[in-house]
């Protein structure tokens, strides 16, 4: 695939010069995450293909615009994966994507998330100058870290071009336990599993049901499935993939989606609507109407944030409240990178 780095510099000093904003855009997957903005379109698909990738050294190096299911052909021929698991909300889902809205699957509590396992980034900034962080290899961080200042920032720093990532072996086997249990016990009974030293790689709860994933070498996942003495679920990968990827029925429907992100062991917010649980309790996703300063009070109260995750109104905020001085470093961030606030403008939060 051709590199058309070059091309979308000549886009962005464009844009610069005539005072343009730019949405930068990939597979387009991940468009209702985020608040509705107006501003030109950037489209960053074309760049796309595998820059290197070395399977002894479990490191891939991959253009922002390179399909999920390309790269993830790529590395299944070597037994190898994304451990972050990342979602996919259609075939055009990229990389590039992913990084930006911090995306990682049923498995990030055990296997890492997207923001753990980059190892450096090739940027695009609001000078049209391309600028490399990080590195190739495992350790290469000298000082602050900017390669991950990228994970969730929804494209408002720059244009990502290239993304080094670690990869990992795939699990030997994989077994998915399932048992009836109430919300509260639930929330008990994930906790106390994922403080045991066995492979769990896996915990949800929905509709009165708790799921546990197994990963790992053969003999420790069967001898864990012994000793827990849970019934086993067939095609239980279906499952997880469902709900990677947010196909599952809970996922369905035009009542906002709201994001909580809290203390795993925390009671689960007092609000009337529709529950799921994942991450051992530290993800729950709720279904239905509310105010986001009330959401943000029961996200505190419970030791974390909230975040309108889908639908709902897209011209107020979606993202948590931050402090004046959290603020204020997120501005000089993005002055720094994006000094005529060319990228996304609004995208992330109405002041930034």
């Amino acid at each position: 695939m051709p590199d058309i780095t070059e091309h979308l510099q000549q886009q962005i000093n464009a844009a610069r010069n005539d005072g343009r904003k730019l949405a930068i855009v990939g597979g387009g997957s991940k468009q209702f995450m985020g608040r509705d903005i107006s501003a030109e379109r950037l489209d960053v698909g074309g760049h796309s293909g595998i820059v290197n990738y070395q399977p002894v050294e479990l490191v891939l190096t991959v253009r922002a615009g390179t399909p999920l299911s390309e790269i993830e052909a790529t590395l299944a021929e070597k037994n190898q994966m994304l451990s972050f698991e990342p979602p996919r909300f259609g075939d055009s889902s990229t990389i590039g994507g992913t990084l930006a809205c911090n995306q990682s699957g049923p498995g990030r509590p055990w296997w890492n998330s997207v923001r753990d396992q980059v190892l450096g980034v090739n940027l695009i900034n609001g000078k049209g100058e391309k600028l490399r962080f990080g590195g190739q290899v495992m350790k290469n961080v000298a000082g602050y870290d900017v390669s991950r200042t990228q994970a969730g920032a929804m494209g408002t720093l720059g244009v990502l071009a290239e993304i080094s990532l670690k990869v990992l072996p795939r699990p030997d086997m994989t077994k998915t336990l399932a048992r009836e249990m109430d919300h509260a016990e639930a929330i008990r009974f994930m906790n106390a599993r994922a403080a045991e030293p066995k492979p769990l790689s896996g915990a949800c709860w929905l509709d009165g049901t708790l799921y546990l994933r197994l990963s790992g070498a053969r003999s420790a996942v069967e001898a864990t499935a012994r000793h827990w003495d849970i019934p086993i679920m067939p095609d239980g990968e279906t499952f997880w993939q469902q709900l990677r990827d947010q196909q599952l029925e809970f996922f369905a429907g035009e009542q906002p989606l709201w994001r909580f992100s809290i203390n795993s062991t925390a009671p689960t917010p007092a609000l009337k609507g529709h529950w799921l649980l994942d991450w051992a309790g530290s993800q729950r996703w709720y279904r239905g109407e509310g105010q986001m300063a009330d959401m943000e009070d029961h996200a505190e109260k419970a030791g974390g944030q909230v975040s309108l995750y889908r639908g709902g109104d897209r011209t107020g905020e979606v993202m948590h409240r931050q402090q004046p001085a959290l603020q204020a470093i997120q501005k000089r961030l993005k002055h720094s990178f994006d000094p005529d606030a060319l990228f996304n403008p609004g995208r992330l939060y109405s002041w930034l």
